[in-house]
C-alpha cells in the first residue's frame, strides 16, 4: 500500500490566527471576497474567477458552520463542514488563500487583510458590503459582480431533496 502526499492546495488552507503570517507572501493587488460557499455551483466559481481577475491574488473567507447557521439559511444547513468547504474552494486555481470567521460579518478578517480589492456577488449593491467604507478609507475599490447564471444552493437542495 502506498502512500500519497497532502494536495498542494491544501496548503491554500489558512486557520485566522495564521492569517497575519501568511499575508505576506500573497501577491498585491490583492482580493477579498467571502460567503457560506456551501455547494459549490458555477454561479461561485464564476463570481470567484472574476473576482480574481481584479487583482493578483484572491483571499476567500467562509462562514464557520455556526455562522452560517445563525444566517437563517436553514437547520440543515451548512451541508458541508467548514473544513470541507475550505478544501474545495483551496482546490480552485484562482484561489490564493481561504480562511473562516465566526462572527455574523467578515469585518474583523477585512480589517486584517486590508485587501486592495474587496468583492461580492451581484445580490450585494456595493454601498451594502461590509467592509466597503473601509476599503474605500485606504484607497482600495469594492465591487458587485453580477450573476451571470441563475444557481442557487438553496435552489440546488430543493431540486436534490425533490428527487429523493
Amino acid at each position: 500500500m502506498s502512500t500519497y502526499p497532502s494536495p498542494s492546495f491544501e496548503q491554500k488552507i489558512c486557520p485566522p490566527e495564521e492569517l497575519a503570517a501568511r499575508l505576506a507572501g500573497l501577491p498585491r493587488p490583492l482580493v477579498f471576497t467571502n460567503g457560506c460557499f456551501d455547494i459549490l455551483h458555477r454561479g461561485h466559481v464564476t463570481c470567484l474567477a472574476q473576482a480574481r481577475a481584479l487583482g493578483a491574488g484572491l483571499v476567500v473567507a467562509i462562514n464557520t458552520d455556526a455562522s452560517v447557521k445563525r444566517l437563517g439559511k436553514g437547520d440543515d444547513r451548512p451541508v458541508n463542514h467548514t473544513e470541507q468547504r475550505a478544501a474545495v474552494l483551496a482546490a480552485l486555481e484562482c484561489v490564493s488563500l481561504v480562511t473562516w470567521f465566526d462572527a455574523d460579518t467578515p469585518l474583523d478578517v477585512i480589517l486584517a487583510i486590508r485587501p486592495d480589492v474587496l468583492v461580492k456577488g451581484g445580490d450585494w449593491a456595493p454601498e451594502h458590503i461590509v467592509g466597503s467604507n473601509q476599503v474605500l478609507e485606504w484607497g482600495g475599490s469594492v465591487h458587485s459582480i453580477p450573476f451571470l447564471f441563475a444557481t442557487s444552493t438553496t435552489e440546488t437542495i430543493k431540486r436534490i431533496r425533490q428527487k429523493s
